[in-house]
């Protein structure tokens, strides 16, 4: 198994509490690859994470968390390095690109962005992971509302 991450383990944590409806599929498997996701307000974060990761910690700041997996021959599942790119639209359809950065701490690896909400607004995310030597498309959508703490 890949070492975790501290801010890889909090998002994997905070998942169940920033994204209650999202508790049971919290993942896209396309083959042998999965896309997993989780989004949560960056207040989260304590300030140390915050800091060494260079993310904005305030309220109306979000956190959309993307991994891209691959499953091994024994089953196992590992992050693998890509692609993300993808969009925010707010409830009145109203899209902002989102800037994902690639972050590696170890053998994991996995995609970070930021984008600004309004507490109970629903967001809907349009993603799009490539694994690198992947020429396959995987799109992800999925819809979450945040909460000021």
């Amino acid at each position: 198994m890949k070492p975790i991450t501290l801010l890889m383990l909090l998002c994997l944590a905070l998942a169940g509490l920033a994204a209650p409806a999202l508790a049971d599929d919290k993942q896209v498997r396309f083959g042998d690859y999965e896309i997993h996701y989780n989004v949560f307000p960056s207040t989260f974060l304590s300030p140390e994470v915050a800091a060494a990761n260079n993310l904005n910690r305030s309220r109306g700041i979000g956190v959309v968390n993307i991994a891209i997996m691959k499953r091994s021959d024994d089953g196992s599942l590992n992050t693998v390095p890509g692609q993300v790119e993808g969009q925010v639209l707010n409830d009145v359809r109203q899209a902002k690109f989102l800037a994902f950065r690639r972050i590696q701490e170890g053998d994991a690896v996995y995609f970070i962005a930021e984008y600004q909400y309004t507490g109970g607004e629903l967001m809907t995310f349009q993603i799009t992971a490539r694994p690198s030597g992947h020429d396959r498309e995987m799109p992800v959508r999925f819809s979450q509302a945040l909460f000021n703490d």
